[in-house]
């Protein structure tokens, strides 16, 4: 049963990946998916506020979705700062963050700004029950989920960044972990209902063929 279920899964993985156009680079990372391997919604901005930082135009939660923003002159612009101990929880809502089976990376956080901070990350499947995948150390950084235990038959659709207090400075207009973008080079179809297990699928096949058959007899007596 375990072997048909991972056949299963698998094989959902693979064909999503093939039936993406191409892959595009962004920072050196290329993500078969493309733009769409990237978070699509905020689910909830959580910044720690003192003193007024960081300040309004670092406060817009959305800079931390889609695909990594870069100016004309390839600088990174447009982010969100986390603030000092805050915290921010994306959801990717056209694919879902899944492990690679390899030590390959599977999650990239993109975190620029003028101060370098780390960022601690945690995965969820559902948005209540939170998995700690460790942290990531400023800037384009990656994280293997597969170290963690997670594999290819594990679906993730949200993500939660928490800036470490402990680390970078405790003020400034853009004071905590800035965040550009988040994306899944793993990738899989998006989650929305569980998927039944492969008995249970058959079971469904065959429910479909014998009302096929008897949609078929009706036909046919007429």
């Amino acid at each position: 049963m375990k072997k048909l279920l991972l056949l299963f899964w698998t094989s959902t993985v693979i064909l999503s990946v093939a039936a993406f156009a191409w892959a595009d680079m962004f920072h050196g990372v290329e993500f078969p998916g493309g733009a769409a391997s990237f978070a699509d919604l905020v689910v909830s901005y959580d910044p720690i506020i003192k003193s007024g930082e960081p300040t309004a135009p670092y406060r817009n939660s959305s800079e931390a979705l889609g695909i990594p923003n870069v100016g004309d002159s390839g600088v990174p612009i447009g982010y969100v700062s986390l603030s000092d101990g805050g915290s921010i929880t994306l959801r990717f809502t056209d694919n879902s963050l899944t492990g690679s089976g390899t030590n390959a990376m599977d999650l990239w956080i993109f975190e620029i700004g003028p101060d370098v901070e780390d960022t601690f990350v945690e995965i969820s499947k559902d948005g209540n029950t939170w998995y700690s995948v460790g942290k990531v150390f400023g800037s384009t950084s990656g994280i293997d989920i597969d170290a963690f235990g997670w594999n290819q038959t594990d679906f993730f659709s949200y993500i939660r960044l928490t800036d470490d207090t402990n680390e970078g400075a405790q003020s400034g207009a853009t004071v905590g972990a800035d965040i550009d973008a988040v994306g899944a080079i793993s990738s899989a179809p998006p989650v929305t209902n569980p998927v039944p297990e492969p008995s249970t699928l058959l079971l469904l096949g065959s429910g479909l063929v014998g009302l096929v058959g008897y949609g078929r007899k009706k036909f046919f007596k007429k």
